[in-house]
């Protein structure tokens, strides 16, 4: 009987190794596995910019916009990509109820979110009355038409830029500062720069809370690959 136990020892450390070695396999082939999943899943971000590019504003025909291309209070969306493509900004030139260009000046802006504040750049062009903000709604993203700016004549939130989707109400006149919820986050404002000799504007920068969805302004996303922004009006 001791010899019988001795012989079937070798066989039992050999059935041993070779569980050993088939856990071992399966459990990098799992790693292997979890690893593209979780890579299909979560697509790695794209670092599109470094820095934020100065982008001129211009037409669909590739001319630079001009003050005379903007109306006061348009009724219509306009818009334009910044400072990532299929990121939508709103450009508005501002006034008062009859129409009249209303200078906008740079504003302390609250993010209810944090109880933090930053500084809104206020208006740039002949009037200071030229404006510009993202337009993807801070709550839940949503994008126009469902966003969009009433002029002060409207009977509809006057004054304000309004998201049907959940009621959101944001205030151009002070920084896109936000006037109704359930967002908490004022809409990041955009850095115009004005050319008085030629007429022309240029998207600079952006400051306030990132974009929705965004952990930074820059990434996530593909690059204008052009001088120029295009705005659109729909």
């Amino acid at each position: 009987m001791r010899l019988k136990s001795t012989e079937r020892a070798p066989d039992e450390q050999k059935r041993n190794f070779l569980k050993i070695m088939g856990t071992l396999i399966i459990g990098v082939g799992m790693v292997g596995t979890l690893r593209s999943v979780v890579q299909y899943i979560i697509p790695p971000s794209t670092q599109a910019e470094t820095s934020f590019p100065v982008l001129t504003l211009v037409l669909a025909n590739g001319n630079p916009i001009h003050t005379s291309d903007l109306i006061v209070n348009n009724s219509a969306t306009v818009t334009f990509d910044y400072p990532l493509q299929g990121e939508p900004n709103f450009l508005l030139r501002l006034g008062d109820s009859g129409n009249t260009d209303v200078k906008i000046p740079p504003s302390k802006v609250s993010i209810p979110s944090t109880g933090g504040s930053y500084q809104s750049p206020g208006g740039v062009g002949p009037y200071g009355s030229v404006v510009a903000a993202s337009a993807i709604c801070e709550h839940l993203g949503c994008v126009p038409p469902e966003i969009k700016f009433f002029p002060p004549s409207s009977s509809t939130t006057p004054g304000k830029i309004h998201c049907s989707c959940h009621g959101s109400t944001y205030d151009p006149y002070s920084g896109f500062s936000v006037v109704t919820g359930p967002t908490r986050i004022p809409l990041p404002s955009l850095v115009l720069s004005y050319d008085s000799t030629q007429d022309t504007y240029a998207a600079t920068m952006m400051v306030g809370p990132t974009l929705y969805g965004h952990t930074s302004d820059l990434s996530g996303g593909n690059a204008i690959t052009t001088k120029g922004t295009v705005v659109s009006t729909t």
